[in-house]
């Protein structure tokens, strides 16, 4: 598989909750790399950050807009979309439906992918959850 069938295989594991498929995608040295800075390290933590996600979001669903592959690295943009039914990093179900931009990064080595850089605008997310006002438009 090429890096870029290798980011829409994970991305479609997200989206049918495969987790162990997911997992199988990861290096043994899988990083993870969150919107706010924080690594986490291995493929039990990507697939908790993954899980985190699908039970903050039961019904999330990763729409791609656009990837790119360079070599070994691939640049996928994408849209996640869900409603907030579960617990999400402490916060209880809003209800509330989010349609937010991503970008994440991933670099692969020997055919798996060993880091993921997330990139999305929380305030946005928190904003469409309810939680935070929403910023003063441009």
């Amino acid at each position: 598989m090429s890096p870029t069938d290798i980011v829409r295989e994970y991305t479609g594991a997200f989206n049918s909750r495969n987790f162990d498929r997911a997992r199988d995608l990861m290096h043994s040295d899988y990083t993870y790399t969150g919107p706010d800075g924080q690594e986490q390290r291995g493929p039990a933590a990507g697939v908790a950050v993954l899980k985190m996600w699908a039970t903050g979001f039961p019904d999330a669903h990763i729409d791609i807009v656009n990837i790119k592959e360079s070599g070994d690295t691939v640049v996928v943009e994408f849209v996640g979309r869900g409603t907030h039914r579960g617990d999400l990093m402490g916060m209880a179900p809003t209800g509330k439906q989010v349609n937010i931009p991503v970008c994440n990064i991933l670099e692969l080595r020997d055919g798996k992918i060993h880091r993921e850089r997330e990139y999305m605008d929380m305030a946005t997310m928190m904003a469409q959850l309810g939680v935070m006002p929403a910023g003063t438009p441009a």
